[in-house]
């Protein structure tokens, strides 16, 4: 994958490559430079989103935890995917 970098030296990440890792506006990356390479790297998360029982309805809810992006309609499915 190939990304251009503009005059204010940003670049664009694909959403596709976003959406895997969850990135969403305002997401942090770490810059490492290895040799002559770039290395960006999403922090590693600080654990799994939680269930909690809803107050309104009593029912259990998918909750993410502070500082963590927002669970999506795609991460939530990501999540599900780990249980048989």
């Amino acid at each position: 994958m190939t990304l251009t970098l503009s005059t204010k030296g940003q670049l664009v990440l694909p959403a596709a490559a976003r959406a895997k890792l969850g990135l969403v506006p305002g997401s942090r990356l770490d810059l490492r430079v290895e040799a002559d390479h770039l290395v960006l790297t999403p922090p590693k998360p600080k654990g799994r989103p939680r269930f909690r029982r809803s107050k309104l309805t009593g029912s259990l809810v998918l909750c993410a935890r502070p500082g963590e992006p927002p669970l999506t309609s795609a991460r939530v499915r990501a999540l599900l995917a780990d249980f048989p």
